[in-house]
């Protein structure tokens, strides 16, 4: 039957959406999809033979069978409206997840950051592990682009979103929390203490046999987990935790650490490519997991060494030739303060001394409203910085705010920050301001990637 059902995905160029839309796809399925824009995630469904509206119309679902909305998608949308006049089943994001999950052994990883990541990691090691795991991740894991994300297995491997609560419709039997931080705040009525509330909800669905897997650095994940009632385990560079990360050091091309079980008395070498503190995390929780799931040491150690990492998460693009100076280009899809922390610091740890440039797009007006004071004390640890218009998300701006607000703030605090509309002004921008061998961080999670694109076709013209 399922070659004859057809499933019509609304917002379908959202990473977490397409990702369904292709596993449903390879499940046998027919699929289509709407979108308002068109990028590398509707490109690549496209070649998978899913037909794609550009733009909303009752039109599009005409012959569906069953409609899935994104979380970004209002109530008023026309796909939405049509499908429940003509009484079509309407499944949000989560519920289409949730289904997927039933009668599989499941591991979904939610936090503030870090989730793709961590669950890339996850997937990564299940398949060197010839667990072959169905996995549906916010993004695309380097060297694995053209493997099929539906697996053979029973495991199934989530990133589970808190940004509207839909992950409580989840019911896994690992959970991670990574960390908890003031993100989404208007959905959460710009209160703290619901995200928190929530996240520990999300938890506390775990069944009896289950375990989360809680990193206490975190100050609110540690408060979280002292309140948990169901079994668990704790990770962190934290002395006390019940793995804790020790005599970490990064070089240019790898970190390593020794991660020391304090519950069985071992410790293992670890060894990863991807850089900075957050990653090695990050890494531990996947370590954990794949613990859990009886998966031969060797074999963990050896998938977090081979490990590339994920697609625009400090993703190096290479270098390129800028005003007749050698840059390396970095592309990363942070877009909230404590991620772009993040990020800078792992460029300072494996690149000492070397000038950080950024180019970023903030995401969305509300946070950067919210967390305005946050942005501008992260920023400021760049060697010079230029600020796109504020991607909207389909919000409207009721604070007034804009990306000139950011760049007249960093000028303020004398760092060498500028405005910039488009590529010609970016490109002028970088001949002003660029040193040799500098490292050029391209930030932020709406269409800036585009920019990267760009930069690298110019840079290696003027490089030949």
């Amino acid at each position: 039957m399922k070659n004859k059902i057809k499933i019509h995905f609304i917002g379908i160029s959202g990473i977490g959406m397409s990702g369904i839309a292709e596993l449903m796809k390879d499940k046998g399925y027919q699929i289509q999809g709407s979108d308002i824009t068109i990028n590398d995630n509707t490109n690549r469904l496209k070649k998978k033979g899913i037909k794609f509206f550009l733009g909303h119309s009752k039109k599009n679902i005409k012959f569906a069978d069953a409609v899935v909305f994104s979380s970004a998608i209002k109530k008023n949308n026309p796909e939405i409206k049509a499908a429940a006049e003509k009484k079509i089943p309407l499944l949000s994001r989560a519920d289409m997840l949730s289904e997927l999950m039933k009668n599989k052994k499941s591991i979904a990883i939610a936090g503030s950051h870090g989730k793709t990541t961590t669950t890339s990691l996850i997937a990564h090691i299940f398949t060197e592990a010839e667990l072959d795991p169905t996995y549906i991740i916010g993004g695309r894991i380097l060297g694995m682009e053209d493997k099929s994300i539906l697996g053979s297995s029973d495991y199934i491997v989530v990133e589970a979103d808190e940004s509207d609560a839909s992950f409580l419709h989840l019911n896994p039997e690992i959970s991670v929390l990574t960390n908890i931080d003031n993100d989404h705040l208007d959905f959460y009525e710009n209160n703290p203490k619901k995200i928190s509330d929530t996240f520990l909800k999300f938890l506390e669905k775990l069944p009896f046999f289950g375990v989360g897997i809680i990193c206490t650095d975190d100050p609110k994940s540690k408060k979280l987990y002292q309140k948990l009632s169901r079994r668990k385990i704790s990770f962190g560079f934290e002395r006390t935790s019940d793995f804790s990360i020790k005599n970490y050091k990064q070089t240019k091309s790898h970190q390593e650490f020794i991660l020391k079980d304090n519950i069985k008395k071992f410790e293992f070498d670890i060894k990863l490519k991807i850089p900075g503190k957050h990653n090695a995390l990050n890494a531990t929780a996947a370590f954990i997991v794949a613990q859990q799931a009886g998966i031969q040491t060797s074999v963990i150690k050896n998938s977090l060494k081979n490990f590339s990492g994920v697609s625009r998460r400090f993703e190096e693009k290479g270098t390129v030739q800028i005003n007749g100076k050698e840059v390396l280009v970095v592309d990363d899809y942070g877009h909230h303060p404590t991620e772009i922390k993040s990020t800078i610091q792992a460029a300072k740890s494996k690149y000492k001394g070397k000038p950080i440039n950024m180019i970023f797009q903030p995401h969305r007006y509300s946070r950067s409203s919210i967390l305005f004071k946050e942005f501008i004390s992260v920023l400021s640890d760049t060697d010079s910085v230029q600020l796109m218009d504020i991607y909207s998300a389909g919000e409207a701006n009721t604070s007034g705010i804009s990306s000139y607000d950011f760049v007249d703030s960093l000028l303020r605090k004398n760092i060498d920050a500028k405005y910039a509309k488009n590529l010609n002004q970016i490109r002028k921008n970088l001949n002003e301001s660029i040193k040799k061998d500098s490292i050029l961080i391209i930030q932020g999670a709406g269409n800036v990637s585009d920019i990267t694109a760009s930069l690298m076709a110019i840079g290696k013209n003027e490089k030949s």
